[in-house]
Parts: structure tokens; C-alpha cells; sequence
């Protein structure tokens, strides 16, 4: 029970990382709101784990985290892992694509952050775990313009957070996944011309010869959000399977 006791708000835990983090925080004692914005998807976890509190929210929209903030009495741990993986170079990504880009997966953590911090602050302890991503300014992949662009971004938005707010008891770390076998990576992969080499190129450049499982991530999140990690703050957490080597 590394986590007993621990309130921790879960974004994007309808599926895939989030929904893998949520059910470890769980497990280990940890009181968990899991938010998302698929109600449906909320309805299966909690279904299936009925200790885990379930929210619908949708973390690019102001009022509404706004909102679920001030119905939250008492946070230890953020784990944010709102995300979208857009598809292109920089002459295949419009700009309504761009700013999409820029508002699910860097508003949000800003939103979600800058809302529940005050709380964090006001009891001079907290933690916020952000799931970033290799592809970021740690390495470049094709086809990831906006994508990796935001990912840096968020890498820079945990090192800032982490150096205004250590001296108020206040961690912020990433996790910077490799490809990890979810539902969304699923998706992208039948879209492509061809699926079945898609999947083969995905695995094939990692250098272990397979994916991550979110479970695995997950682990790391656990980590991160105990006690045992309570002198790391600031850092970008590869788990990669080797693909950064």
C-alpha cells in the first residue's frame, strides 16, 4: 500500500496509460477521481473498480476544471495524461491542427495544474506527474511536428513548475514514453495504408522488439507518486525500451 491514503486525480483514465495508472494508484491504497472526457469509457473502469471515483471532464475547457477543482477538497497527486497524437510534418499540419495540438496537450496540463496547485500549496506538500513523450526535444520522429513540439513543451513545463515551487514542497516530474500498445495507438495504426507493416515499423524501432504495456508505465507512475520518490523533483523520466539509445 505505497499509496495509502493518497488523493490523486487521474486524467485521461478511460483508457490506455491513464486508465492503467488508476487502477495501480488504486491498488495501492490511493483514493482516485478518474476523469476523462469518455463517459462511456468512465462507466467500464469504475464498473470494473468500484473504489475509483469517475468524473466526465474535459481538461481543455477552463470552466469546467475550474469547476471540478473547487468540488476537490484535498490533492496529493495530479497525474496528468490528457494527450493527442497528430499525424504530419510541419507543411501537412494546419493551423487549426496546430493550435488543437497546442490546446489538448499543453492547455490542459496548464489548466489542470494552475487549478489544483493552490491546494497543493496550501499544505506546503503536493505532486504532479505529467506524461510527455520521447518524441519531444529528447528525440525527433518522423511525422511527429506538433506532437513532439508539445512534448517539449511539457517537458519545459515540468522543469519550470519544478524550480518555482520546490521550496513550497511541491514535486513536478514526466514520463516520457516510448510506443505504448494502447487503444489510441491501436487507431492510428488501422488508419494507416497499410496496418500491418505499420505495426512491424512501430516495433521494429524499438530496441527491445516490442512496446511498452501502459502496466509498465504505470509502475513508474506508481513511483512517482509515492513517498519513496519524495526527494525527486524536475526530471524527464525516460521509458522508452531503448528507442532513445
Amino acid at each position: 500500500m505505497r499509496l495509502n491514503n493518497k488523493n490523486i486525480v487521474v486524467t485521461a483514465a478511460a483508457q490506455g496509460i491513464g486508465r492503467a495508472t488508476a487502477i495501480a494508484y488504486s491498488k495501492e491504497g490511493a483514493n482516485v477521481i478518474a476523469t476523462d472526457i469518455n463517459e462511456e469509457k468512465l462507466n467500464e473502469l469504475k464498473a470494473e473498480n468500484s473504489n475509483i471515483k469517475t468524473e466526465v471532464l474535459d481538461s481543455t475547457n477552463k470552466e469546467a476544471v475550474e469547476n471540478f477543482s473547487q468540488s476537490i477538497k484535498d490533492v496529493d497527486v495530479l497525474f496528468h495524461a490528457v494527450g493527442f497524437v497528430h499525424h504530419g510534418t510541419i507543411m501537412e499540419c494546419s493551423s487549426d491542427e496546430f493550435y488543437n495540438s497546442i490546446n489538448i496537450n499543453v492547455y490542459s496540463a496548464y489548466l489542470m495544474s494552475s487549478f489544483l496547485l493552490p491546494k497543493m500549496i496550501q499544505k506546503n506538500k503536493g505532486n504532479i506527474i505529467i506524461v510527455s513523450s520521447a518524441a519531444s526535444n529528447v528525440k525527433g520522429a518522423p511525422n511527429r511536428f506538433i506532437y513532439g513540439t508539445t512534448k517539449a513543451a511539457l517537458n519545459g513545463f515540468v522543469k519550470a513548475m519544478a524550480a518555482d515551487y520546490v521550496k513550497k514542497g511541491i514535486r513536478c516530474n514526466a514520463i516520457l514514453p516510448g510506443t505504448v500498445e494502447t487503444p489510441s495507438w491501436e487507431g492510428r495504426v488501422n488508419m494507416a495504408d497499410d496496418p500491418k507493416q505499420a505495426r512491424k515499423d512501430f516495433i521494429n524501432r524499438q530496441l527491445m522488439g516490442r512496446l511498452a504495456k501502459p502496466e509498465e508505465i504505470a509502475s513508474l507512475a506508481v513511483y512517482l507518486a509515492s513517498d519513496e520518490s519524495d526527494f525527486v523533483t524536475g526530471t524527464l523520466n525516460l521509458i522508452d525500451g531503448g528507442w532513445t539509445l
